[in-house]
Parts: C-alpha cells; structure tokens; sequence
C-alpha cells in the first residue's frame, strides 16, 4: 500500500491517478477519515480512448482543498463490490493538509 503526503491551499485540486481493473469486476472506492469537510473527492469523467477489450484504464480522482487548517487522510480501495468479504486488491492512502493559502 503506498502513502502519498500532500499540502493544498483551499480551493486547490489535485489530481490522482490510479490503475483500473473493471474489465475484472474491481472498481475503486474511497473513504475520507479525519477532518472529512476538509476536502472534496470526484471521479473525473474518463476520456475517451481507443483500448483494446479487457485493457486496464487509468482513473483519475480530483481532490480538493475546502476548510483552511483540515486534515484528512483518504483511503482508497480496490474491490470486487460483488465479493464485499475479499480483502482490497489494491489500497492507496493520500494524506491531506489544507492551507490557508
């Protein structure tokens, strides 16, 4: 599991690149613990690409400062939703630090 460390001013975005394996039922999934109004997450729509069937897309996730002195660490988790009971393919921590900018 990687753990990535990042300051944003309020009102800032980060973009978060992950692998994609939906062709094999996973998608990701996240929760925010911590100062949970400190930041916003969204699953940017996907572009359109020209992939083979079966290929593994990149998706990207936009994290937003919001509340100037927040921390808040976001877990994301790779999973079947079918197979709630299997443990996480793959797991990424973010830890974020809002600014006041």
């Amino acid at each position: 599991m990687e753990v990535r460390e990042i300051a944003l001013d309020a009102g800032e975005s980060y973009e978060l690149r992950l692998a994609g394996r939906g062709a094999r039922g996973y998608v990701w999934t996240w929760q925010v613990t911590g100062d949970a109004d400190a930041v916003s997450v969204t699953e940017a729509a996907p572009a359109p690409a020209q992939t083979l069937p079966g290929a593994a897309l990149e998706r990207t996730y936009v994290v937003r400062g919001r509340c100037p002195g927040g921390r808040a660490r976001i877990r994301f988790a790779q999973v079947r939703p079918p197979y709630p009971q299997e443990a996480p393919y793959d797991e990424f921590v973010l830890e974020v630090v809002v600014t006041a900018g």
